[in-house]
């Protein structure tokens, strides 16, 4: 599992300035590296005003990140489609999918996993997906950055 200062320093070096984010069970473990950031995280108590919040910020030069879980995106769906559609804002997300790892074991009857890439998929949106337990630091490293320099909005699914 990759530490949650790895993570860290991984949305650092992608270059975005502010974590805009809900931070659940998995996510919330990035807090105590966050204390030593450069980036500036931002709790929010919605997940579609996390997504306003970010386009705000972005309109004003900023290269937010939103941080939510997958119930929390489908959620926040309306404004997704609003920031990334009607304004064309190049908004970026990490969508963490909870079970998706029980899921594709048979350990877990949670449908999050079934609905999480097929309505990032539905709002158009291009994504990939990052499992921290499987993945490496360099594999993190180089998927934020390729979120980061994408000129259209984009998601990272991250696996729980």
């Amino acid at each position: 599992m990759i530490a949650p200062t790895a993570v860290v320093a991984a949305l650092e070096a992608a270059g975005f300035t502010h974590l805009v984010w809900i931070p659940d069970s998995h996510l919330g473990t990035w807090e105590p590296a966050l204390a030593g950031s450069t980036l500036a995280p931002i709790r929010v108590t919605r997940e579609g005003e996390a997504v306003g919040v970010a386009a705000g910020l972005m309109l004003g030069g900023a290269r937010p990140l939103v941080a939510v879980q997958c119930t929390g995106f489908f959620e926040a769906g309306d404004a997704v489609r609003n920031v990334a559609h009607d304004m064309k804002l190049p908004l970026k997300m990490i969508v963490g999918v909870r079970s998706l790892r029980a899921s594709r074991a048979g350990k877990s009857a949670d449908n999050c996993p079934h609905f999480a890439e097929k309505l990032v998929a539905a709002w158009e949106l291009p994504h990939r997906e990052f499992d921290p337990a499987s993945g490496s630091e360099a594999e993190l490293t180089a998927a934020l950055r390729e979120l980061a320099e994408s000129d259209a909005a984009g998601v990272l699914l991250w696996a729980e």
